[in-house]
């Protein structure tokens, strides 16, 4: 058995329900590995996902693909590629509650806005704004991550950016009304989010591994896709405390329709990712020449 450890962007929710379901029943064990997971409520995001990569305490992790490009630029450059997309198009959107008074996101001027810090997040709410015909002056606070949802209930700040498949089907239940602004309806061709990443000079001599890895976890997500209600019961105990009310087969439904099938699991549209590279440098947000292909493979996918 091969020994791996994969960091979860968060602290366990629909989004991940396909490693614990390929955990559960034994795929990984199949593949001949034995799969550790650790998400970011454990060390309260004192080391992100990709950091953690890039020091070598864990072999994948997920993260949104532009922190890819933030590693593939920045001073100290480190090699971090990834090598599938959990979802096919993109299932996260900026949120306010509906009595803010926030019709469309050109009504954020002057608000508050909630920002995880994210390479490009906080250029890309106020060009939103912009483009929506605001000026894109919004006040932007850094809470604590994992805190920032309970930050729009309490009306703390006005604005966030949630995945619908989890943060929306919660406020749902809760009875929030939710006004919501997807990047696509206003000009943004943001791409995938979040994406298994590796350290690249790594993949040649894991190849096999790696590619059994993805095997395992796409068979995790389509075990769930064709089997709701078993996958939510798998998930539930891995949940925070304050999650488990959620209704998890309802956010499970919303995040199987995103992903993909048999077929295209975990496959990245080099198209998709060039329009992003391309919008970021038009809006003088990224100056170097990164190209597609440096950033993800989908040769693990298909490599058997």
């Amino acid at each position: 058995m091969k020994s791996l450890k994969i960091a979860l962007d968060w602290t366990p929710n629909a989004n991940h329900v396909g490693f614990y379901v390929a955990q559960q029943m034994g795929f990984y064990k199949n593949a001949g590995i034995d799969l550790q997971i650790i998400h970011a409520g454990e060390d309260h995001y004192k080391i992100t996902p990709a950091k953690k990569v890039e020091l070598g305490l864990v072999d994948f992790a997920l993260c949104p693909l532009e922190s890819v490009m933030s590693y593939q630029t920045k001073a100290s450059l480190f090699s971090l590629q990834a090598i599938g997309t959990l979802f096919k198009e993109d299932l996260s959107a900026v949120v306010c509650k509906s009595n803010r008074g926030i019709e469309s996101p050109k009504h954020l001027d002057g608000k508050s806005y909630a920002s995880y810090k994210a390479r490009y997040e906080d250029a890309i709410i106020k060009q939103m704004i912009i483009n929506d015909g605001g000026s894109g002056s919004i006040e932007l606070q850094y809470p604590d991550k994992l805190g920032i949802w309970n930050t729009i209930e309490n009306n703390q700040v006005d604005a966030t950016w949630i995945f619908m498949n989890w943060e929306g089907v919660q406020a749902q239940q809760k009875g929030l009304d939710l006004n919501v602004f997807k990047l696509k309806d206003y000009q943004i061709p943001y791409s995938y989010s979040p994406v298994i990443v590796v350290d690249s000079n790594k993949i040649k001599e894991e190849q096999t591994i790696y590619s059994r890895f993805l095997k395992a976890t796409k068979l995790g997500f389509l075990y769930a896709q064709k089997n709701p209600d078993q996958a939510a019961k798998i998930l539930k105990p891995h949940l925070p405390e304050a999650d488990k009310s959620i209704d998890l087969n309802e956010c499970i439904r919303i995040t199987c329709n995103a992903m993909g099938d048999e077929k295209n699991w975990g496959v990245m549209e080099p198209l998709k990712v060039q329009e992003f590279l391309k919008w970021l440098q038009e809006h003088h947000l990224e100056n170097h020449n990164l190209k597609a292909d440096s950033l993800f493979t989908n040769s693990l996918l298909i490599h058997h």
